[in-house]
């Protein structure tokens, strides 16, 4: 199985196909990167690849694996990203 595109790859990539050097391809990702954090509570999109949304999940009972006995899972905040439809589209054809 090939292994995933690292940092640099994708930065090089970018700065390639938007015929920029690397360092600025580089200061665009890393600026995604933090908007997307800083506005990740009112759901931040990349268009054409998906939605970073804040969900709030409740609290269940789970079980421990090693043991068999049930425990309780508090509720909490999770970040989820939401693949976009033309993006499904794209990779599973």
């Amino acid at each position: 199985m090939p292994k995933a595109m690292t940092k640099a790859q994708i930065v090089s990539g970018i700065a390639d196909k938007a015929n920029i050097t690397k360092k600025q391809a580089g200061d665009a990702v890393e600026a995604l990167a933090a908007m997307a954090y800083k506005n990740a509570r009112n759901g931040f999109t990349v268009p054409g690849l998906g939605k970073l949304v804040l969900v709030n999940r409740k609290a269940r009972m789970g079980r421990n694996p090693a043991t068999g006995e049930e425990i309780k899972i508090p509720a909490k905040r999770v970040v989820k990203f939401r693949v976009a439809k033309a993006c499904k589209d794209a990779v599973l054809g």
